[in-house]
């Protein structure tokens, strides 16, 4: 199964936040079948902006984190078609353009799940369901990753 990780986990992955999510976080990434896993460019972006901002980390370090992120999956871009398809979602669906374009950019890549922490669990578009790690009750995709 292809999954999508959004922003807020890989944040937490790299130690940002509660102790309880960063482990959680990390132990789910490292199980995680590395083929399988996609990143959206849009998520990298963001990383790279908490990182500097929330995380005061320096922009070397920053860059370096970002870098090993796009060494380990595969990244994806945004596309034309992809950013209207995210227009669109995010009319629909008042989503954050931003935000409908990571799980436009996840649709596009085939993706089943996209691991989120900041939309909403369960949420389902074009077969790609939104599931939240660190909710109290695992959605039931988590177990099949």
């Amino acid at each position: 199964m292809r999954v999508a990780i959004d922003t807020n986990v890989l944040a937490y992955a790299e130690g940002l936040g509660d102790a309880k999510r960063c482990k959680k976080a990390a132990d789910l990434i490292a199980k995680l079948d590395a083929t399988n896993v996609v990143l959206p460019a849009q998520v990298l972006g963001e990383l790279y902006g908490v990182l500097t901002r929330k995380a005061a980390r320096g922009a070397n370090e920053a860059r370096d984190a970002v870098l090993s992120w796009g060494d380990a999956f595969d990244v994806a871009d945004s596309t034309h078609a992809a950013i209207t398809a995210a227009c669109d979602l995010a009319a629909t669906h008042q989503l954050q353009f931003w935000d409908a374009l990571i799980l436009s950019v996840a649709v596009q890549q085939r993706c089943r799940v996209l691991l989120s922490e900041d939309l909403q669990d369960g949420f389902v578009w074009q077969g790609l369901t939104v599931v939240n790690p660190f909710a109290p009750k695992p959605h039931l995709l988590l177990a099949r990753i």
